[in-house]
């Protein structure tokens, strides 16, 4: 059955097409997310605590999310937004560049830049929640996402090591053409696909109405509720050292960003193998146990590179495993949580539950950053990035006793009455 649900994947035109859109974005996201911390850093003499709140201008959109997905919802076609989103992130991006060439670039300048793109980001993403169940059948579920998480995987091996190139050679500001190119490349994808449109919200209540709703649904759902909590809890610890990992490569450890890029292409394979056997590991163990198991070896994985010490091809390596570890688990929770929560909710609130779970989860994320940024100045960068894989562990908490842990297949679950 695996083989057969695998073949019917790759022979649809129509996955296939959304496929080769999202991977040619992912791999120009992985350019970005390297060069806009090594512009500040490099070109522009950024502090830790302004390294964070970079890193949490990415993330501070979504505390809108709620608001958004509520939105989004009432949207019969969802397609025309994602690409939308799209060409408009290829725009902000595009504006970086041309700073750089007027002798313009600011730090407030790549604080907007990262408000604008990340809140066409979430445009994006709220809308592929109810764009993806119309894409794949429900069977298919596990093995879309493993594909998908797959070929973001590729793009965290490949990206980074490119772009670190590319930015030795072309300089950062230059090397996001790329990335807002890849953009391009998406909408025109995007707008090839023909997807019969969701059943839009229709309410006549007023959004705000209809957006605690949302939050009210996410919140008393036993699954939704345990895995949020879950969720949120990592990537609040987490952020406290993703915001410092570029600075704590270049200063701490003194690579180069062809070092840092080819460390964390080497690291991300561990993402393509964890991608590929979550599947199959969920069918073995059970979704829940390795939701859980992703839970705690994900944020834990960082405590190797903040340990990282000696020669520089030994720094080099141990950053590398690092983000071989932390990758490979990452998806172990990934893949079977998103596939979860796809098998529990209704269908009309999709995009709602996307926003209200974005907006704590990810909305967490800029506190994390900005939290890591000032403990960074604070206590020293190598022991900020110790406290968040301490703190990370407390994740796994909260599945104790959960509905979740205890889920060994997503073939019987079924939405909970409204």
């Amino acid at each position: 059955m695996k083989t057969l649900a695998a073949t019917s994947l790759w022979r649809d035109r129509r996955f296939r097409t959304f496929w080769s859109a999202q991977g040619v974005s992912e791999f120009g996201d992985r350019i970005t997310e390297l060069a806009l911390p090594l512009i500040a850093v490099t070109m522009l003499n950024a502090s830790p605590s302004q390294v964070g709140f970079l890193t949490a201008a990415v993330w501070l959109p979504n505390l809108a999310s709620l608001f958004i997905g509520t939105w989004v919802d009432g949207r019969r076609d969802k397609r025309p937004l994602m690409i939308a989103a799209d060409l408009t992130r290829c725009v902000v991006l595009l504006s970086l560049p041309v700073a750089y060439w007027f002798d313009l670039l600011a730090l407030g300048h790549l604080y907007a830049i990262a408000i604008l793109a990340g809140t066409a980001h979430v445009v994006f993403t709220t809308a592929y929640v109810s764009f993806f169940v119309r894409l794949v059948d429900r069977d298919q579920y596990l093995e879309a996402n493993s594909k998908l998480s797959a070929t973001r995987s590729i793009s965290f091996m490949g990206g980074p090591a490119v772009g670190g190139l590319l930015v030795q050679w072309l300089t950062a500001p230059v090397a996001i053409v790329v990335d807002a190119l890849t953009f391009v490349i998406s909408a025109v994808q995007l707008s090839r696909l023909k997807v019969e449109p969701s059943v839009p919200d229709e309410s006549s209540e007023p959004l705000l109405r209809r957006a605690r709703a949302g939050m009210r649904y996410v919140l008393k759902h036993p699954y939704i509720r345990r895995s949020l909590g879950c969720a949120t809890t990592v990537n609040f610890f987490n952020l406290m050292s993703t915001a410092l990992l570029v600075l704590f490569a270049s200063r701490n450890l003194e690579l180069s960003a062809g070092t840092i890029g080819l460390a964390f292409g080497i690291g991300a394979s561990g993402g393509l193998l964890g991608a590929v056997t979550a599947s199959p590991l969920s069918r073995r163990f059970g979704a829940g146990p390795v939701i859980a198991a992703g839970a705690i070896i994900f944020p834990g994985s960082i405590a190797i590179a903040a340990l990282a010490d000696g020669p520089t091809w030994a720094k080099a390596v141990l950053l590398a495993v690092a983000e071989f570890i932390g990758a490979f688990a990452v998806m172990c929770f990934d893949v079977p949580l998103n596939s979860l929560q796809a098998a529990v909710v209704h269908d009309h609130m999709r995009s709602r539950v996307a926003g209200a779970f974005s907006s704590i989860n990810y909305g967490i994320r800029p506190l994390g950053a900005v939290v890591g940024g000032f403990l960074g100045t604070w206590i020293g960068v190598r022991e900020t990035l110790l406290v968040s894989a301490a703190g990370g562990l407390l994740a796994v908490l909260w599945l104790i006793g959960s509905p979740i842990i205890r889920t060994r297949e997503l073939s019987g679950l079924e939405p909970p009455e409204l």
